[in-house]
C-alpha cells in the first residue's frame, strides 16, 4: 500500500515472484468512470472508491476459499479502506516516501493514467498504518522486496515459503 507512484506495481510484482505467490493489481478492480477520472487529475471521493473497495474485499475472500497466496497493490490510503480490505489473513505492507521522491519518479513514468496531478490529494488522504510493515522506498526495488519478506518471516502471521515448494 501507498500513494500513487511509490512503487507498488513494481515492488509488488517482485515479491510476488519470490515468495512464489500471485499478483494482482488494484488499478484493474476500478470502474472505467474512476479511471476516466483519475486520468483527469480528479481525485476520488471516498463514494467512487466504495465499488473498488468491495470488489477487492470480494476478490481477496475468494482468494483465501480457493487456498491462494496473493501479493495485491492498492493504494489503500484510509484506516477505513484498509478495515474493508481487512478479510483472514491479509497483511499491509506501507511503501513509505516523501512527495518530493515520489513526485520525481512520477514525472519519469510514462504509460499510467495516474500521474504526478494527484499526488496532493492522496498524501492528503493518506493515514499512515500503525500495523503495517513500512518500508522506505529510498532504495532499489530488489532491496525493498528483500526488506519486505524479512520483516515477513518475523511477523506473527505465517505465509508459504516458495523456497519450500
Amino acid at each position: 500500500m501507498g500513494v500513487v507512484g511509490s512503487g507498488k506495481t513494481t515492488v509488488g510484482t517482485l515479491l510476488a515472484e519470490k515468495l512464489g505467490w500471485e499478483f494482482s493489481d488494484a488499478d484493474d478492480f476500478h470502474p472505467a468512470e474512476n479511471i476516466r477520472k483519475i486520468s483527469e487529475g480528479i481525485p476520488l471521493i471516498d463514494a467512487d472508491r466504495a465499488p473498488w473497495l468491495a470488489a477487492m474485499r470480494q476478490a481477496i475472500q475468494r482468494w483465501q476459499k480457493e487456498g491462494k497466496s496473493v501479493v495485491l497493490a492498492c493504494s489503500a490510503l484510509k484506516h477505513s479502506y484498509r478495515e474493508e480490505l481487512r478479510a483472514g489473513h491479509v497483511r499491509f505492507v506501507y511503501l513509505k516516501g516523501d512527495a518530493q521522491l515520489i513526485g520525481q519518479r512520477l514525472h519519469a513514468r510514462r504509460g499510467h493514467f495516474a500521474n504526478d496531478s494527484i499526488l496532493e490529494s492522496q498524501f492528503a488522504d493518506l493515514q499512515e498504518p500503525h500495523d503495517a510493515i513500512a518500508v522506505s522506498i529510498a532504495q532499489t526495488p530488489e532491496a525493498i522486496v528483500a526488506e519486505i519478506i524479512d520483516k515477513l518471516k518475523r511477523a506473527p502471521v505465517s505465509y508459504p515459503d516458495a523456497a519450500q515448494k
